[in-house]
C-alpha cells in the first residue's frame, strides 16, 4: 500500500464510497479507511439463520428512467447492476392512524385522488400539498438538474418553515394533518423543529417511484468497492483513524490505531462531525466551531426487532407500514417492512419492525462490552421486543404464530455497527428555529479538509450522494462533475 495518496477518506459509508468512486474515476489515488471489518455504514446487511436483514437503507425512490436517483446511479455505474423490486404504486406507504389506514400512491394525481377518497372535502389541500413538495424539490439544483450554475444553493426560506406548521396552514382537518406527516420516521422529525425542506425532498423522492433492493442494499457497497479498487483505490478495513494530522496551513493525512501514518493531499471525513472533532487538534479549527458541532442535538435512534418467519406462511407485503398509536404522529410510531429476496415474491422470509428510541434509555449500559452487556440489558431488550411484537399482532392478526425466530438491536447496537453518534438514525437534528447553526457545510476552515455523509446537505441515499458530489467537486471541480453526470 502506498503511504501517500491524493485523497484519504475516513469512513466507508455511502458518502465515503461515493466520494471514493468519483475521485478515483477522475484519476486520483484514493484510500478509504474503515474502523469496522466491512465497509458500508448504514448500507450494511447481516445474516441470521440463513435470512438477510437491512441495517438502515430500507427502500429507495426516484429510480425510473430519468428520475433523480436513477441519473446518479447511472453515473456511479450502478443503475443496471442493482436489482430492484417496485413497491405497490397504488400504496407504496400505508399510514395507520386512529384505526384507519391511508395509502400513499405514486404520482401527484394518484396521490391526490387516493387520499381524497378518505378526505373528499380536502382534495384541493391535498393537491396543493403534493405540488408544493415537488416545487421545493425542483428548486434544489442537484436534485432536479436545473439551475446548475449555482449547485450550492440553499433553500433558506423552506429551511425556516416547519413541516408541522406548513401542513397546519393547508387544512384544519386534524386527521389529514397527521396523515400528511406520516412519513416522519424517514427523517426523525420533531414537531416545531424539522424544516419543511427535508420533508419535501423525501416526499417527492418516493412519490415519483418507490423500490426495495432485491437481496439487500449491500450490493451497492460491493459494486462501489469493486469499482474503487478497479480504479486503483485502496479500502482499508478493521483499522480506526485516531488522528488527523496538520501542518500550519492544512491537513497532511491521518494516523491509524497501529500508528501508521497515511499522507494525503486532501482529507475527507465521512464520520459524524463531532467524532471527527475529537481527532482534530489544530488552531486551524476554531474552538467556537467545535463547540457548535458538539452542541447540535441528534435525531432519535431506534429499537429494532429482526424477524424470521416460517417458510411460505406469511404473504409478502409490497408496501411499508407506519402505525401511529397516539393522537399525534409526532408522539410515537412503529415501522414494519418486509425484506425482498426475489422478484415477484409471494411469501416473506424476514422483516424488520422498529420504533424510535432515545439514547438516554440505554445510556447506562454504554460502557459495557459489546455482546456482553449483562442480564439487565438483555431483559430490557426482551421486554421491549415482546411489547412491539404484540402491537404488530394487533395490526396483522396471526403474524406472531408464524415467527420462527427474532433478534433485537438497540441504539447501542446501532452506534456500535454504524458509527453514528448516540446511535442516531439520521445524524444531526436540523432545526428551523436555528437552521444556520444546525446546517453543516461540506467545507471547513482547513482548505483541504472536507466533510461528507448524512450530516452534510441532507440524509438518505439521495441527500448523501448529492453531498458527496459537492464534496468531491471541491477537489475534482464541480463544473467538471456536473458535466460528467449530465453526460453519463
Amino acid at each position: 500500500m502506498s503511504s501517500k495518496f491524493d485523497v484519504v477518506i475516513i469512513g466507508s459509508g455511502l458518502g465515503g464510497l461515493v466520494c471514493g468512486y468519483i475521485l478515483s474515476k477522475n484519476g486520483m489515488k484514493v484510500a478509504l479507511v474503515e474502523k469496522n471489518e466491512l465497509p458500508g455504514g448504514c448500507l450494511q446487511t447481516f445474516v441470521r439463520k440463513g435470512v438477510k436483514f437491512e441495517t438502515g437503507m430500507h427502500y429507495i425512490g426516484s429510480m425510473d428512467e430519468g428520475q433523480p436517483l436513477q441519473r446518479f446511479f447511472r453515473y456511479l455505474s450502478l443503475d443496471r447492476k442493482v436489482p430492484l423490486s417496485r413497491l405497490d404504486q397504488d400504496g407504496y406507504d400505508i399510514v395507520s392512524y386512529m384505526g384507519d389506514r391511508y395509502a400513499y400512491a405514486n404520482g401527484q394525481e394518484a396521490f391526490t385522488d387516493t387520499l381524497a377518497r378518505y378526505f373528499p372535502k380536502e382534495k384541493n389541500a391535498i393537491r396543493l400539498y403534493i405540488h408544493r413538495m415537488e416545487s421545493i424539490a425542483e428548486r434544489s439544483p442537484l436534485y432536479s438538474f436545473r439551475n446548475l450554475e449555482n449547485p450550492y444553493w440553499q433553500d433558506s426560506t423552506n429551511m425556516q418553515i416547519g413541516v408541522a406548521e406548513y401542513i397546519r396552514s393547508l387544512t384544519q382537518d386534524d386527521k389529514l394533518q397527521n396523515v400528511l406527516a406520516g412519513i416522519m420516521p424517514l427523517y426523525g422529525g420533531v414537531a416545531g423543529k424539522t424544516p419543511l425542506y427535508y420533508h419535501a425532498l423525501i416526499t417527492d423522492f418516493y412519490n415519483r417511484s418507490a423500490f426495495r433492493f432485491v437481496g439487500g442494499s449491500d450490493v451497492v457497497v460491493q459494486l462501489l468497492s469493486a469499482s474503487i479498487r478497479d480504479l486503483g483505490g485502496d479500502i482499508i478495513t478493521g483499522m480506526p483513524v485516531v488522528k488527523v494530522n496538520f501542518n500550519d496551513r492544512m491537513a497532511t493525512g491521518v494516523t491509524l490505531l497501529n500508528n501508521e501514518f497515511i499522507g494525503a493531499s486532501h482529507v475527507i471525513s465521512d464520520i459524524h462531525p463531532s467524532i471527527l472533532m475529537d481527532m482534530v487538534d489544530t488552531p486551524l479549527i476554531r474552538k467556537a466551531y467545535k463547540q457548535r458541532i458538539s452542541n447540535i442535538k441528534q435525531t432519535l435512534s431506534n429499537f429494532t426487532v429482526y424477524i424470521k418467519f416460517r417458510e411460505n406462511k406469511v404473504p409478502y407485503l409490497n408496501y411499508n407500514f407506519y402505525h401511529y398509536p397516539m393522537s399525534s404522529v409526532w408522539d410515537g410510531h412503529f415501522f414494519y417492512m418486509h425484506m425482498c429476496d426475489a422478484p415477484e415474491q409471494k411469501f416473506v422470509r424476514s422483516a424488520v419492525l422498529f420504533e424510535s428510541m432515545g439514547w438516554e434509555e440505554v445510556a447506562r449500559w454504554k460502557d459495557l462490552p459489546l455482546g456482553n452487556r449483562g442480564a439487565e440489558y438483555e431483559d430490557f431488550k426482551a421486554r421491549k421486543a415482546q411489547k412491539m411484537l404484540m402491537n404488530l399482532e394487533k395490526q396483522f392478526p396471526g403474524t406472531i404464530t408464524h415467527i420462527e425466530d427474532f433478534w433485537t438491536s438497540s441504539p447501542l447496537t446501532y452506534s456500535d455497527y454504524t458509527g453514528t453518534l448516540e446511535g442516531s438514525m439520521y445524524g444531526i437534528l436540523r432545526d428551523k428555529n436555528a437552521y444556520s447553526q444546525t446546517f453543516i457545510s461540506h467545507r471547513t476552515k482547513v482548505p483541504n479538509l472536507y466533510l461528507a455523509g448524512q450530516n452534510i446537505n441532507a440524509h438518505g441515499i439521495m441527500g448523501v450522494i448529492i453531498g458527496s458530489v459537492l464534496t468531491s467537486g471541491e477537489i475534482a471541480g464541480i463544473d467538471n462533475l456536473i458535466k460528467q453526470i449530465q453526460n453519463a
